[in-house]
């Protein structure tokens, strides 16, 4: 069983306009009697951590985070790796080539899964200026990869998926400004996971996703806990 979720602390990442969580001890000590009680509230956006975008997130009158159908959140796992280029290009995309390589490496079909996309970028995670571009917030200096939006057309024109998934900050490469990809995906009712982490540690084939998103009402986006089940067989890329 692998972890994806990264803890909700100060460290949670978000796009930069958004509010960045915070959360204060509101009693840590013996109350009444001496009952001992610890408890604490935070504010935070929905879209922070490792989250999930349901397709109200850009589609007005969109499916919200309470309506997604259990059957759409446990799937199979098809990780789809970009590192190589990625490492070259912080502004590099996935391509219909790479989605058509892994099923030709693997032997199988995108239809039923959820498409996860490995670039390195979770090893950034915990350096803000690495793992954005920018160390002061600017969304004009944002950098890190994404989801082609010719890829992401390919993938609602030609298989069935029931997610998709980064190990960056956003669906869409940072110096994106009108979110193609983000557009296309959650029109066709598919959700969206960003801040995913640990996906070097599962195959790019045969583990089962299992993903949770908090149960709140009439919103876009929510803490998700995404944890991954395989057995001992792994598939990889070729050398």
């Amino acid at each position: 069983m692998v972890d994806m979720t990264y803890v909700m602390d100060e460290n949670a990442r978000q796009y930069p306009i958004l509010r960045n969580f915070n959360m204060t001890v509101v009693i840590n000590g013996t109350i009444g009697d001496g009952v001992w009680v610890q408890a604490e509230e935070y504010t935070s956006s929905t879209h922070s951590g490792t989250h999930m975008d349901a397709p109200s997130h850009f589609v007005k009158g969109g499916m919200n985070i309470e309506n997604i159908p259990l059957d759409q959140l446990i799937a199979p796992a098809a990780v789809i790796d970009i590192t190589e280029k990625a490492s070259q290009d912080p502004d590099s995309e996935v391509t219909i080539e790479d989605l058509i390589r892994w099923e030709t490496i693997t032997g199988s079909s995108l239809d039923g899964t959820i498409v996860l996309i490995k670039s390195g970028w979770g090893h950034k995670y915990y350096n803000l200026t690495a793992y954005t571009g920018t160390s002061d917030g600017d969304v004009n200096k944002l950098h890190y990869p994404g989801i082609a939006p010719e890829a992401a057309q390919w993938l609602v024109d030609n298989r069935n998926i029931k997610g998709i998934g980064v190990d960056g900050l956003s669906l869409d490469k940072g110096p994106s400004k009108d979110f193609p990809s983000h557009r296309i995906l959650l029109a066709r009712g598919i959700f969206g996971l960003e801040n995913v982490a640990n996906m070097d540690e599962i195959p790019i084939y045969g583990a089962m996703l299992h993903v949770m998103p908090m149960k709140m009402a009439k919103v876009s986006g929510s803490p998700t806990r995404i944890f991954a089940t395989f057995p001992e067989v792994i598939f990889s890329y070729p050398a």
